[in-house]
């Protein structure tokens, strides 16, 4: 399976309509809801305000990855702000997922970049050096993941998709949202959703 899939037209609302399991909580959301990002997880586990396996992932990044951050538990500190913005831009990172709290929203805003997290903290992360991994399995906001799963993030949310079943789900998916085409223009015509996911029948 390529793990650089092609999902840039696949909504997470859709993927939700037959799958249950690897939704994010939907306490992580978009900084802002017109961004839509996907790519291989590079992942990364940190506790407390040790921000320094942060800084080890960004100099490991490759084009296209999804950073997603594992805050074990912490929900005090901005693991991202402006600068490690400007560092996943260099190099070439499609998003990042944070289990956790941001800052420097308006820098970001500017920039462009796609951030999905629990929230804004004005109190931020360090980089001490005490502890913490790259690239191993970790869990955010409840989800397993493990380095190179399929992350795809949008206005609705995050979910996370094992690469050998990914193109399954997307074709699924593909051919749900054309089909969703014909269902609002029945709709418009005047159509219940009764008579459309029934079959009911007009009432005289």
């Amino acid at each position: 399976m390529n793990a650089h899939l092609d999902l840039s037209d696949i909504e997470t609302a859709t993927l939700g309509h037959f799958l249950s399991e690897g939704f994010m909580a939907p306490s992580i959301q978009a900084l802002t809801p017109e961004h839509r990002a996907f790519g291989p997880a590079l992942t990364v586990r940190m506790t407390g305000d040790d921000g320094a396996p942060l800084v080890d992932a960004l100099a490991a990044a490759k084009p296209g990855q999804m950073i997603v951050i594992d805050r074990c538990g912490d929900l005090r500190h901005a693991c991202w702000g402006a600068v490690t913005t400007a560092a996943a831009m260099a190099r070439g990172v499609a998003g990042v997922v944070i289990d956790g709290f941001m800052t420097d929203r308006s820098a970001i805003l500017a920039n462009g970049f796609p951030v999905w997290c629990r929230g804004r903290s004005p109190v931020t992360t360090k980089p001490r050096g005490l502890g913490g991994d790259v690239n191993v399995p970790i869990n955010c906001g409840g989800v397993a993941v493990r380095p190179g799963d399929l992350v795809l993030a949008d206005e609705s949310g995050v979910v996370v998709l094992d690469p050998a079943q990914a193109e399954a789900f997307c074709a699924r998916a593909r051919q749900m949202q054309h089909d969703e085409i014909g269902v609002l223009d029945r709709l418009k015509a005047g159509e219940t959703l009764a008579q459309i996911t029934r079959g009911d029948t007009p009432r005289a």
